[in-house]
């Protein structure tokens, strides 16, 4: 996979500074225009308050895309046909040199392999409800356990099955962390009800365990719950779930960086890289 890292974001890896990768199905896919657009705009804008780097990850004209251009997100917002690439399309829609909007799988991935260590999303996917007879997982799951990267996110879409998705991440050996939280946020729901084994009060401490689970080649999930003013109660989201069940909502995507997930990335993501063997840099 042949990567087109933006001259901003080698910069930033190269100084060891903070850079966080955003995926763009969100933009494409998940929000109506021209919301898209803005929101992918402020969402780099609030990262660039924070003194990090942002990094929209997409593929066009056969390469993988890390920092998405003006023009690029332009593209992503307003064409149609763009295709959703989770980690089974990398390769058909590189080949076909087509125009493709990562999902959390295939961003994890990327940003992987462009060294990029931290990677901010809204909800990540999870287990379906019913998977026991139809096996209807995200690749999300599986894209954390094999790559080191932390994945910052307020936790899984509640219209899935939320206590078989923190089961099948324990069996994927990948630790989900609450910040400032004990319980398993649910998207736009704070809480949903299902207590978590670990749980970081600051940034300091999400990154001392980052450090040691990265270095050991694999990711993680920390979990911080939307804002009190954007959430909705739980009683109503089960409503909204129940009357979405079988339709497969969980499409929808709204990425919503909270200050304290920039402020973990800001202040001591480069300052906890794990060693590499030799010296080096991933992905140099």
């Amino acid at each position: 996979m042949k990567l087109a890292i933006a001259p901003e974001v080698t910069k930033a890896l190269a100084a060891n500074a903070a850079v966080v990768a955003l995926e763009s199905t969100v933009i494409a896919h998940g929000l109506p225009r021209p919301r898209n657009l803005h929101t992918a705009k402020a969402l780099e804008a609030e990262i660039r308050a924070h003194g990090v780097v942002p990094a929209t990850i997409a593929l066009h004209d056969g390469v993988a895309v890390v920092g998405a251009g003006d023009v690029l997100l332009e593209r992503l917002a307003n064409e149609s046909g763009i295709a959703k690439v989770s980690v089974r399309d990398i390769a058909p829609v590189l080949a076909a040199r087509s125009l493709g909007a990562t999902t959390v799988a295939a961003t994890v991935e990327i940003a992987a392999a462009a060294g990029i260590q931290v990677v901010a999303t809204g909800g990540i996917g999870g287990v379906h409800r019913g998977a026991e007879q139809s096996f209807d997982e995200s690749a999300d799951l599986e894209a954390i356990a094999r790559h080191p990267v932390v994945v910052v996110s307020a936790g899984a879409k509640f219209v899935l099955d939320l206590a078989l998705t923190l089961e099948r991440l324990e069996t994927l050996g990948v630790p989900v962390l609450g910040y400032g939280t004990d319980e398993f946020p649910a998207f736009y729901v704070r809480s949903s009800g299902l207590r978590l084994g670990y749980r970081v009060n600051d940034a300091l401490g999400a990154a001392r365990i980052a450090r040691e689970q990265l270095a050991r080649g694999a990711g993680m999930l920390l979990c911080v719950p939307v804002p009190a003013e954007s959430a909705l109660a739980r009683r109503e989201h089960r409503a909204l779930a129940r009357e979405r069940a079988g339709r497969r909502a969980a499409r929808t995507h709204s990425l919503r960086l909270s200050r304290c997930a920039a402020r973990f990335v800001a202040a001591n993501a480069h300052a906890y890289r794990p060693p590499l063997a030799g010296g080096g840099r991933p992905g140099g």
